[in-house]
């Protein structure tokens, strides 16, 4: 069954003709028919073939035989996040040639696109979903399945949130076992400020990862639960919570983690409004992260806004900080954290006129495309209160109906 594909790829491999192979041994004809398992050939005809191409027959066709059990192998590292083994595994494929002529090629593609995007590498990772989709009508259900989870994660990746949660909605678990899609759902429903969604699904995938005894993925699993529960008392057990995560963190030595927790738990005094203590859980965060990265934006964006509430650093330190993140989001190309490093920017300067102006035509239509819901509501919340104070009363009550029927419509999610 292998033998032909196999005699096939290393003679193209060394740019010789059927003819020159055959040469001695049997004719071009019967070669092309053995390579395209048209004919049945003497096992002798094999070994003269594969002696002439410099190749162990028996080694090659073990080799192919086992990339499916090394394939899946690299997927359970992959789900597990265990970078060490996950490039070491994908240097070896990378080095297997025999990859592109096995019948789990599409497989390797797919898993490649979630290596990449493990790598924070989007477009990379985008350039190989293309060349899927030409021929997703060769691909099995599972790896189907596997298009729209790795799809969906893209999405997550370019902040496309609603695109995120249609796609991994439609994946069928019946033909798909790998559950821990689930996670990545939950988070495209955090994104579109959809808790009940998000909790759901959050606890789901706690539950695949306590199976597949992944205790760092359940922390992830519990941050995300935990960031649903709106608990706005004193919010004491919230605390507590946030800080046993840290220290489980910590015990696991996971650094990443430990960042994302601390945001999460910055975020929750920032919108309790105690600057300080966000300010002080944004820079812990901050420090743990690369400084051009997506992550470490985000946090500097919480940080320059709870430093400018609490009137916590000078006018000078905001600019110089808002213009290092705007900096860095232009050489990124990140859209949004191009719009709101410039949103900062005016809102230090204090140019009231032209920071609406640029938030009603910049800034919401891009939040609106792309769903984030929590900057959409703060966005129209913001333009209302403007407009009532400049007496703009058409403008103050669009805004408004925006916001009553988006509160009616988060009530039926």
């Amino acid at each position: 069954m292998y033998e032909g594909k196999i005699i096939k790829f290393y003679r193209e491999k060394n740019k010789i003709t059927q003819e020159q192979l055959g040469k001695g041994i049997c004719s071009g004809t019967h070669i092309s028919k053995i390579e395209r398992l048209h004919t049945e050939y003497a096992p002798e005809i094999v070994t003269l073939l594969s002696e002439r191409l410099g190749i162990n027959m028996k080694y090659e066709i073990t080799k192919l035989r086992n990339l499916k059990d090394r394939l899946y192998q690299w997927q359970d590292v992959i789900i597990m996040q265990l970078f060490d083994e996950m490039d070491l595994i994908n240097d070896e494929l990378e080095k297997e040639d025999l990859i592109q002529i096995s019948e789990y090629i599409n497989l390797y593609q797919l898993l490649r696109v979630r290596y990449l995007l493990m790598h924070n590498l989007p477009d990379d990772a985008f350039n190989i979903i293309h060349g899927i989709q030409k021929n997703e009508h060769k691909l099995s259900s599972y790896e189907a399945n596997l298009l729209k989870h790795v799809l969906g994660i893209y999405y997550l990746a370019k902040h496309e949130n609603l695109h995120a949660v249609h796609t991994l909605k439609s994946i069928d678990e019946s033909d798909y076992n790998n559950k821990e899609y689930t996670y990545h759902l939950a988070a495209a429903y955090h994104s579109i400020e959809s808790p009940v969604m998000a909790y759901y699904y959050a606890d789901k995938s706690r539950q695949f990862f306590k199976e597949i005894n992944n205790y760092l993925r359940v922390i992830d699993a519990e941050m995300l639960m935990l960031i649903q529960v709106k608990d706005d008392g004193e919010f004491k057990e919230t605390i507590q919570r946030f800080q046993n995560l840290i220290k489980s963190c910590e015990l696991c030595h996971s650094p990443v983690r430990k960042a994302r927790v601390l945001h999460n738990l910055a975020f929750e005094y920032f919108r309790r409004n105690k600057f300080e203590l966000a300010c002080k859980y944004y820079k812990e965060s901050m420090s743990l992260k690369d400084n051009d990265s997506s992550p470490y934006l985000l946090s500097l964006d919480g940080y320059i806004r709870s430093s400018l509430n609490g009137s916590i650093l000078t006018r000078e330190e905001l600019i110089h900080l808002v213009k290092e993140g705007l900096e860095t989001a232009i050489k990124k190309n990140e859209r949004l954290f191009i719009i709101l490093f410039n949103l900062l920017s005016f809102l230090i300067e204090e140019k009231e006129k032209e920071y609406h102006q640029y938030l009603c035509d910049q800034a919401l239509p891009m939040f609106t495309q792309f769903g984030f819901v929590y900057l959409i509501q703060r966005s129209k919340k913001e333009l209302f209160n403007y407009y009532i104070k400049f007496k703009q009363t058409n403008k103050a009550l669009k805004m408004a109906e925006l916001l009553i029927n988006h509160e009616k419509k988060s009530c039926h999610l």
